[in-house]
């Protein structure tokens, strides 16, 4: 599976089976295939960008997303909170919290906090249960993750560090770990090569899609 999965930068992934998926388009560049599925994991510019989701919506596309996001949204919109489970298109689709336990914009301040209900979603793809964390620190939660191939942010400064982030992949135990949320904005390179040091599993480091 993880051949049909291709990161196209930051958060942003085109997962391609029968169907077309993207999660978080950001900066798309070209004419990128159109959506038949769009999972948005939360309101913030780097992951709801309206004109990125016009690129590769359709007139069929679903997109799955939170209300503070959906309300800037047009089309085929499903609202969903953590803790909801859909099946679109013939994709089971999970929608799970990400949200701060120890990343402040100012003191008590998270940049993600819990009550703004943002998710990330596990989707289930030829047979495989596929998790994009979205923008979260180590949860609680997690322990109740089950997948077969982890999509973990890997940045620090807004969410996981490579190493809290290597944390997790360890406690989930995915078959097959993958760095994202790096090489814009925040996070660098070396933040997925010390993440894929640290899992104890196969780590596969995408090379960016253009």
């Amino acid at each position: 599976m993880i051949e049909n999965i291709h990161w196209l930068g930051h958060d942003c992934f085109r997962i391609q089976n029968d169907k077309t998926i993207y999660t978080d388009p950001y900066e798309l560049k070209g004419k990128p295939p159109k959506a038949d599925l769009i999972l948005i994991t939360h309101d913030h510019f780097d992951h709801l960008s309206p004109k990125d989701v016009a690129k590769v919506a359709k007139e069929d596309t679903v997109i799955v997303t939170i209300a503070a996001a959906a309300q800037k949204l047009k089309g085929d919109v499903r609202v969903v909170k953590p803790g909801d489970s859909l099946t679109v298109l013939g994709i089971p689709v999970e929608a799970v919290p990400a949200y701060n336990v120890s990343k402040f914009r100012s003191p008590g301040q998270p940049f993600h906090p819990k009550e703004s209900g943002h998710v990330g979603f596990i989707i289930t793809v030829g047979g495989q249960r596929i998790y994009h964390a979205g923008d979260t620190d180590v949860i609680p939660e997690m322990d109740d993750i089950k997948a077969d191939i982890a999509l973990l942010p890997v940045g620090g400064t807004y969410t996981m560090t490579a190493d809290e982030a290597a944390q997790t992949a360890n406690r989930i135990k995915p078959r097959v770990a993958v760095p994202m949320h790096y090489n814009a904005i925040v996070g660098s390179g070396r933040d997925a090569q010390r993440f894929s040091d640290l899992c104890e599993m196969e780590v596969v480091i995408l090379s960016q899609e253009r």
